[in-house]
């Protein structure tokens, strides 16, 4: 199953359009895409059962973040041996988690209004808990996650890295640097829901590539290291993670500019499409 965000809609994916949830179900669903994660176990049922669904055309122009308002967003760095490595840095014994502020959080399609020249890009797997978990175990941790999508840690480096120690979550936390979409994609829908290629590029040059088998700490050992230590709840989002290739660590450094645009795929979820403009700059102050 995938299901997305058209306009404040939630809809049901399907390759010759989409089903409007709210309509199709006579009311039993509500239209907010948020709501139906606190419902996830009727919510499938139901959408299996639903015969030969209308189906309307798509305008991906108008899909938006199909997590529009998580309670928790967790983000996870270093959980590839490449970027640890050009980083600097030696492998995390357990997962480094920072968290990226909800109102960060944005659609596949939109523009990113820069605030200053030194914004980078990570591609990442994104995983949506459908099912609260507390102390779950790894092996029936996707028991608990409604999907998978796509997603950017976009990332401010001189906000990140200004000061000891580093601040991750509000260099990571303006406006629009949570790109996700542009649906959900139900495990049952991948061949290898552990092993899918990812990655990005900037303006048609492939910056990042990789797999998704590559990571430190998989999406079942992260769902079992989180919830071991505090409840996760549906709807909430865990970034996964990038790869090697980021802008920061290239010589010389490269980082985004106005009039750039950044497409990241994963393999069988989707792709976005991230276009960047000038914004109001910021100025980073040490005390």
């Amino acid at each position: 199953m995938r299901i997305a965000n058209l306009d404040g809609r939630l809809v049901l994916r399907h390759p010759d359009g989409v089903t409007d949830v709210e309509a199709a179900s006579d009311g039993r669903f509500p239209a907010d895409p948020q709501a139906v994660f606190s419902r996830w176990d009727e919510f499938t049922a139901w959408a299996g059962d639903l015969r030969e669904p209308r189906a309307e055309p798509l305008d991906p122009s108008r899909l938006k973040a199909p997590v529009p308002r998580p309670s928790q967003v967790f983000a996870i760095g270093m959980n590839y041996a490449g970027h640890a490595a050009e980083g600097g840095l030696p492998l995390p014994l357990e997962p480094a988690v920072f968290t990226k502020f909800p109102t960060s959080i944005t659609g596949p399609a939109d523009e990113v209004k820069l605030p200053t020249s030194t914004v980078d890009w990570e591609a990442e797997l994104v995983v949506v808990i459908g099912r609260r978990a507390v102390r779950v175990d790894a092996a029936r941790a996707w028991d608990h996650v409604a999907g998978i999508t796509v997603g950017q840690d976009l990332s401010e480096r001189t906000r990140q890295l200004v000061g000891v120690p580093p601040q991750f979550s509000i260099g990571k936390s303006f406006p629009g640097f949570g790109p996700i979409g542009p649906e959900i994609v139900t495990p049952d829908e991948l061949t290898d829901r552990d092993d899918l290629e990812l990655g990005c590029s900037v303006n048609g040059e492939v910056v990042q590539h990789a797999r998704t088998g590559d990571l430190v700490f998989p999406v079942a050992s992260l769902v079992e290291r989180l919830s071991a230590i505090l409840p996760l709840t549906p709807g909430d989002l865990i970034f996964t993670g990038t790869p090697s290739g980021v802008g920061h660590s290239r010589s010389p450094q490269r980082y985004l500019a106005p009039g750039d645009v950044l497409e990241t795929w994963i393999s069988g979820v989707g792709r976005l499409r991230t276009t960047f403009a000038e914004g109001h700059r910021h100025v980073s102050r040490t005390a």
